[in-house]
């Protein structure tokens, strides 16, 4: 019997998807190493925050830092819970190599709508300062600042009922990157913080990088969206 593993079957559909996010994704940055922005906004399909509760959550858009251009989508679950049901805090920084995307994005919109209604959590989905405009580590710095204005408290559209004794964080790709970071000085700066309690780090493949060639990076040399060169490109714009 034949030990190499069955490549999974990619619909044509993910394909072609794949196929146009990478030809975006190059033209946006070229061979420089600045992104025009105009570009990325073509594949970057945002939603915008409802007026009114929809189905079951409560959404909105809270201010960090203005400055910095730091603010997070809040995500409030309003059904099967009442004003006694303590609700855990989930802090999520969202993928796209550093560069791409925000909580707006429709993808990581829906991903937090999902999360916050199956687990019954209050649901954080943090703005961080992209590359290449802002090198590391920004946005490091950015998440650790989400985590102390929420332990600071009196946040509009924050339920009173939200545990931040058991917060969790969570982030995919770059976001597990950052999640890994922001966790790291969290726990070594665990006594500037008066409620916030972290409990839980989450890191859904995350994107993390090494002097050397990894067996996967030689595999997937050539792979569609996430070659090596774009890695590449990735790292040397995050690089302070």
């Amino acid at each position: 019997m034949s030990q190499n593993p069955i490549a999974p079957v990619i619909p044509w559909s993910a394909k072609i998807s794949l196929g146009l996010l990478s030809i975006v994704s190059y033209f946006a940055r070229g061979c420089s190493e600045n992104i025009h922005r105009r570009i990325t906004n073509i594949i970057d399909f945002t939603t915008k925050i409802p007026t009114s509760p929809v189905r079951g959550l409560k959404l909105s858009d809270v201010t960090v830092d203005a400055t910095r251009n730091i603010w997070f989508r809040l995500y409030v679950p309003t059904e099967h819970v009442d004003d006694t049901t303590c609700l855990p805090v989930i802090v999520y920084f969202h993928g796209g190599g550093f560069s791409y995307f925000s909580p707006e994005s429709d993808a990581y919109d829906a991903l937090c709508r999902r999360m916050a209604r199956n687990v019954s959590a209050v649901v954080v989905s943090v703005n961080y300062r992209r590359t290449p405009e802002y090198r590391c580590p920004a946005q490091y710095d950015d998440g650790f600042d989400v985590l102390k204005f929420i332990d600071r408290g009196g946040i509009e559209g924050f339920p009173k009922n939200a545990d931040i004794s058991k917060c969790f964080l969570v982030g995919d790709s770059a976001g597990g990157n950052i999640a890994h970071n922001v966790a790291r000085r969290y726990a070594e700066n665990d006594t500037e913080f008066s409620d916030l309690k972290g409990v839980g780090l989450i890191l859904i493949q995350p994107f993390f990088g090494g002097e050397e060639r990894t067996d996967a990076e030689i595999r997937l040399q050539w792979a569609p969206l996430l070659s090596t060169e774009t890695t590449d490109w990735h790292w040397k714009v995050f690089a302070p």
